[in-house]
């Protein structure tokens, strides 16, 4: 069974199998050990079934990805599974692979990918044109977390062993307000 972590957004999202689950919390960081087990109970499940961890690694919430990545990381050194790495682009490519994803950062401006466009940021006028360049243009809806199992399972059976490291397309407020 594979146990995928989203804390990029708001709150918590798990999946396992067909079951997914989104809580609401105020504090990620103490919800997260809690939820994860209560939800991992709820399906039947025990950590010992667990063959690995999927994390979204971004782009979203700075310290909910760095917060998903080291549970991640310390669920799947503590039950000797792999961790791998899932993005954004990823999950909303599974269902639409020939659209153009334009996620709103909250910041003035969005991340965006496409098959053929490595991820970055542009602003709204730079998204207007080059959105035209593809069929749609997706990421103004959530985007569906259960493909996550299906893109880890790829990954696995390809020896895809990329870095569990967060995606961050611009620096953070602490980084950009430096002197």
């Amino acid at each position: 069974m594979i146990l995928i972590i989203n804390t990029a957004g708001n709150g918590l999202e798990f999946v396992l199998d067909s079951h997914y689950k989104h809580i609401d919390v105020d504090k990620q960081s103490v919800a997260l050990p809690t939820e994860c087990e209560k939800f991992l109970k709820e399906c039947g499940a025990n950590w010992s079934e667990l063959t690995a961890v999927g994390v979204v690694v971004g782009p979203g919430s700075f310290t909910g990805i760095r917060l998903g990545i080291a549970y991640a990381k310390g669920l799947a050194l503590g039950l000797d599974i792999p961790v791998v790495p899932i993005n954004a682009f990823e999950l909303y490519l599974y269902d639409a692979p020939n659209a153009f994803v334009a996620i709103d950062s909250g910041r003035g401006d969005f991340f965006v990918a496409a098959n053929g466009l490595l991820p970055c940021t542009m602003s709204i006028d730079e998204v207007e044109v080059k959105q035209m360049d593809w069929p749609r243009t997706v990421g103004h809806k959530p985007f569906n977390l259960k493909n996550a199992v299906s893109i880890v399972n790829k990954k696995l059976v390809s020896g895809d062993n990329e870095p569990v490291v967060p995606m961050y397309l611009r620096p953070s407020y602490a980084e950009q307000n430096k002197k």
